[in-house]
């Protein structure tokens, strides 16, 4: 008799041009249409400003700036990922977002050690979907900047 022991998860997957990311849904408060974003000056270039969401003051950085692969253009496929982690939340902007897949962990392999899409530092290992490959993004990394600014009740 065999146990299956593995562990599913459930993580959504968003699109940065043609490379496909995936972070766990447990981490992901919303999925939104962006929004009216306000500049804050002085922030780092991926930081594309802050928006007031349901009374919360929400920092927004742009993924691909964030990654270095130039600015987004908004489309009508432009969605905002808000996300939540260790008291700090944020608004992730990605070409596309709109697939909820379950993992199971054994499937999340090592990053590669050269990455050549992205910093390695961002990501947390890959998975393999049928012919698709999905970059787990390490949001601790993601969003760890002493100048991201604090989300705050309005």
């Amino acid at each position: 008799m065999q146990t299956n022991e593995s562990i599913e998860k459930k993580i959504i997957i968003f699109r940065l041009g043609e490379e496909e990311f995936g972070i766990p849904v447990e981490l992901v408060k919303s999925i939104e249409k962006v929004q009216s974003i306000t500049r804050v000056p002085g922030t780092a270039s991926y930081i594309t400003g802050v928006l007031n969401l349901r009374g919360v003051i929400t920092p927004v950085i742009d993924l691909r700036e964030r990654f270095e692969l130039g600015s987004y253009e908004p489309t009508e496929f432009t969605r905002m990922i808000v996300v939540s982690i260790h008291d700090t939340e944020a608004g992730l902007i990605a070409d596309a977002a709109n697939d909820v897949i379950d993992i199971r962990a054994e499937q999340i392999e090592p990053s590669p050690e050269v990455a050549g899409i992205i910093k390695t530092d961002y990501i947390s290992g890959v998975v393999k979907v049928d012919k698709r490959l999905i970059i787990m993004l390490d949001l601790e990394e993601v969003l760890h900047s002493p100048s991201l600014p604090a989300s705050s009740g309005a």
